[in-house]
């Protein structure tokens, strides 16, 4: 019997495993492969790669530092935000780290102590909860499992599949669906492009370059609508000047947007959830990455006391959290409602001046 079982090894459940893989015995369950052979690239995640200043610092407190082949190219230092229906662009100033997200995660997994029972490839199905522990029933390899474990946390991201079975009625938070696609560029741009236009979505659009491709991307409203709607993004890059030539790769992911605070749960009983799977997303710019780590950091100092009592601890560990996400909630106010945004913007506060080559 396991002490705790972590579904889903994101940047949330490695990092658990991590802190604690050395105080408890661990089962950590991952349906994708969590290593790769030299030299192939990393999975194409749907996610822009850009690791945020607040995913920086906890790398920073956690006392970690990133391989060299982790990092993608260009690096970048400015966000160029754009305002489609009311035509402001501005600059801002932002230290990201370009990185490539399929190999971040996987280098995540490399730390994770020997001593946890790592499975890949492994699916979670579904679990049965007792007074005495709960019941975890998987599939690995095509084989159906069954584990015991004392606790389950639930890192399974986005679409936890954990949260919908245990917890069905609790408020989730707002859904899109964040489409992606790898495009091939005459050019290479310097900067991310974040661009804000409500006749495709109420929340962005985004292009980044990296390692001689841009990605192309938006988060949209959940449906049948969703793809005409990434199609009608696209030609409207071009109408707007943008050169890029499609190369089919295109990759979709649920995302989340909490609107409330409520909306993130940390669990209950012998579940508890982390990252994502919680709700814990900026819902200003849909920044995970130091969420899952503030998360699961949270999570292991609560347990760290033991077992017993977990939840409270936990919980009044991620107030901080919580907060941010109000504040986050507070800036979203101004960032995505036309009228403030164009003031914001038109009054350039915190803007830089950009000096571009001149056209010939």
């Amino acid at each position: 019997m396991y002490d705790i079982a972590i579904i889903g090894a994101g940047p949330a459940g490695a990092t658990l495993a991590r802190l604690l893989g050395t105080h408890y015995k661990i089962l950590l369950v991952e349906k994708k492969t969590l290593s790769l052979p030299d030299g192939q690239q990393g999975s194409a995640k749907c996610c822009g790669g850009l690791l945020a200043p607040d995913a920086q610092r906890m790398l920073a407190t956690m006392g970690l530092g990133l391989p060299r082949d982790v990092l993608a190219g260009p690096q970048l230092f400015a966000v160029r935000a754009i305002d489609v229906p009311n035509r402001i662009e501005r600059y801002y100033q932002r230290p990201y780290l370009n990185i490539d997200r399929g190999k971040f995660d996987q280098w995540l997994t490399t730390l994770v102590p020997p001593g946890v029972d790592a499975r890949q490839s492994c699916f979670f199905r579904s679990l049965d909860i007792a007074d005495d522990g709960v019941t975890i029933h998987l599939a690995e390899s095509g084989v159906l499992r069954t584990v015991r474990a004392g606790i389950v946390i639930g890192a399974d991201g986005a679409f936890s599949l954990l949260r919908k079975q245990v917890f069905p009625l609790h408020p989730a938070p707002k859904s899109y669906v964040a489409i992606q696609e790898w495009c091939a560029s005459p050019e290479m741009l310097p900067h991310f492009i974040a661009l804000f236009d409500p006749e495709i979505t109420d929340f962005y659009s985004w292009i980044i370059p990296k390692d001689g491709r841009l990605l192309i991307g938006s988060a949209l409203r959940p449906g049948d609508q969703a793809s005409t709607q990434f199609s009608l993004f696209k030609t409207k890059l071009r109408d707007m000047g943008f050169a890029f030539e499609e190369k089919g790769e295109r990759a979709g992911a649920l995302l989340l947007r909490p609107q409330r605070a409520s909306q993130v749960f940390t669990g209950e009983g012998r579940i508890a959830f982390i990252g994502e799977a919680a709700g814990w997303i900026s819902p200003s710019s849909a920044e995970g990455i130091s969420y899952a780590f503030r998360s699961a950091v949270a999570l292991a100092d609560a347990l760290g006391q033991g077992l017993d009592g977990f939840q409270k601890r936990y919980h009044r560990n991620t107030g901080k959290l919580r907060r941010n996400i109000r504040r986050k909630n507070c800036k979203a106010q101004v960032m995505y409602r036309p009228l403030l945004r164009k003031l914001v913007m038109q009054s350039g506060l915190r803007s830089i001046d950009v000096r571009l080559p001149e056209q010939p």
